[in-house]
This record gives C-alpha cells, sequence and structure tokens, in this order.
C-alpha cells in the first residue's frame, strides 16, 4: 500500500490529514514561501492533537537555500530544540552558491537530528546535476527525498521522477510532490515505483487542507 505525507501550515489541517487517513503530516509555517520552521509551540499543540508521525521543517527564511552562518545555527538550534516534542523526522535542504549540495552543512544536521530520520526536500529541484545531487544527499544520510523531478509539479516531472527512482534504486525514498493532486495521482502511483506521495491537499485559498481530498488521495493510493 501506498502512503501519503500531507503538507500543513497550521494545526487544523494537520487534524484534518489525520482524518482523512493520512500517514504522516509534514509541519511547516508560512505557506507563500513554500513553508518555514514552525514555531515551537504550534508544533507541540500539533503534536498534542496527532497520533499518527509529524516531521517538521527545518528553514529559516523563505527564498533561496543557501544560508549564511547564523541562519546555519539557527537551524541547529531549531533541530536541538524540537528533538524533544515527540516529532518523527526533520525536512531540510541546504545548497552551496553554485546549486550543489551542500555535503558538510547537509551531514551535519542530519547528525545532529539523529535518531530522526531527514528528508532533503525541494531544494533538490533547483539542484544543478540531478545524478550528482542525488549521491550526495544520500551521502549525506537522508532517507527521503520530495521532488517534482525538478519540474513546476510531479505530475510535469513524471518522466524525470521515474528515472531519479531507478538511479536511487532503493537506497533512498524519492517522494513526489508539488501539485499532486486526486486527479492525478493515480497517475503518478501507476508510473512510479515508490512508496510516499506528498500534497498539501488544499484546494481553495483558505490555506487550510480539505478534508475530501485527503480521503481522495488516500483512496487512489490504495
Amino acid at each position: 500500500m501506498k502512503k501519503l505525507e500531507i503538507a500543513c501550515f497550521n494545526p487544523e489541517s494537520a487534524i484534518i490529514a489525520q482524518n482523512g487517513g493520512a500517514d504522516r503530516v509534514e509541519l511547516c509555517a508560512d505557506q507563500l514561501t513554500g513553508g518555514i520552521t514552525p514555531p515551537y509551540e504550534i508544533v507541540i499543540q500539533t503534536r498534542k492533537s496527532l497520533t499518527i508521525d509529524i516531521v517538521v521543517m527545518i528553514r529559516p527564511r523563505g527564498g533561496n537555500f543557501v544560508y549564511t552562518g547564523a541562519e546555519f545555527e539557527q537551524m541547529k538550534t531549531d533541530i536541538a530544540a524540537l528533538k524533544n516534542t515527540g516529532i518523527n523526522g526533520f525536512v531540510f535542504g541546504i545548497l552551496t552558491a553554485d546549486n550543489q549540495i551542500n555535503k558538510s552543512q547537509n551531514t551535519e544536521l542530519v547528525e545532529l537530528a539523529k535518531p530522526f530520520s531527514c528528508t532533503f526536500h525541494r531544494a533538490f529541484d533547483v539542484a544543478a546535476d540531478i545524478e550528482a545531487a542525488l549521491e550526495a544527499v544520500i551521502e549525506c544520510g537522508f532517507k527521503t527525498i520530495l521532488t517534482s523531478g525538478q519540474k513546476n509539479s510531479g505530475p510535469e516531472g513524471i518522466n524525470e521522477l521515474e528515472k531519479i527512482i531507478k538511479l536511487a534504486n532503493n537506497r533512498i525514498v524519492i517522494m513526489p510532490g508539488g501539485g499532486v493532486r486526486s486527479s492525478n495521482v493515480a497517475e503518478l502511483k501507476n508510473k512510479l515505483n515508490t512508496s510516499y506521495f506528498h500534497s498539501s491537499a488544499i484546494t481553495d485559498q483558505s490555506g487550510i487542507a480539505n478534508l475530501q481530498e485527503v480521503k481522495l488521495l488516500k483512496e487512489k493510493l490504495n
């Protein structure tokens, strides 16, 4: 059975995700920037409300994925603090100025996050070389890559996603995301040999997940 992760930008969406049958929540803040680290209190509140797994975005700001020394220190501080909240993993990604995977900084955060697993987020989609980026992310110790195949959406990048999954050869989970909806997830599921799919399940301007959409996504993944 395929599994479903829902990106949630507020506790309300997280509860909807669980009620709709999602297997995991990616908790973040600020939908307009594509997600940043949520406030500590929101993580605590959400953890108390859910029984399913929660992974937390570690991203100090929107924009690019090259961080200053102060921003990197903030990421380390956030991971250390959030390890004690009952969450199940972290989501982050750091690039160099020339859009390579920043192996030293990513590895340091992965090590800091242990024993929790880490997902490399869609910074992967602006990495300069897919094959080199894949190998670097694996070497850093990540367990999952969230990607749209370097296209605007998962459905648009379906051929590239298929290539990445084959290159990964079961060494890391490739999780399609970006524009994944109940209207297209069946096509992705049928073509892509992977275990997890990612969606916000937001269908309007509210910024809140839609319960029926979560249910439909899960139904079509079964």
